[in-house]
């Protein structure tokens, strides 16, 4: 699993491309799954969940197309990535 955290312009656009464009993208990369979760108290912050393994990802990071991408989500600066604190079997 790959979590993200980033702060979008507008909620609704990242949402549209983070279901088209985005998701054509992340499939070509072994994506598996995302989710998109708003924080309750920061619609404009949005964490990002996404059933990938590490090496599918970084070249998915490495992928020429997906500056332009981000640029059409909205996202205001890099997406930090939020590490595990734990992984457990239930």
């Amino acid at each position: 699993m790959i979590v993200t955290i980033a702060r979008v312009i507008d909620p609704d656009r990242f949402l549209e491309v983070f279901e088209t464009s985005g998701a054509e993208k992340r499939r070509e990369h072994g994506c598996r799954g995302a989710w998109a979760y708003f924080d309750p108290d920061d619609a404009h912050r949005v964490w990002s969940v996404f059933d990938w393994d590490a090496e599918d990802y970084a070249g998915f990071l490495a992928d020429p197309e997906v500056p332009a991408i981000a640029r059409l989500l909205g996202i205001e600066a890099p997406p930090v990535h939020a590490a595990p604190a734990a992984e457990l079997d239930a």
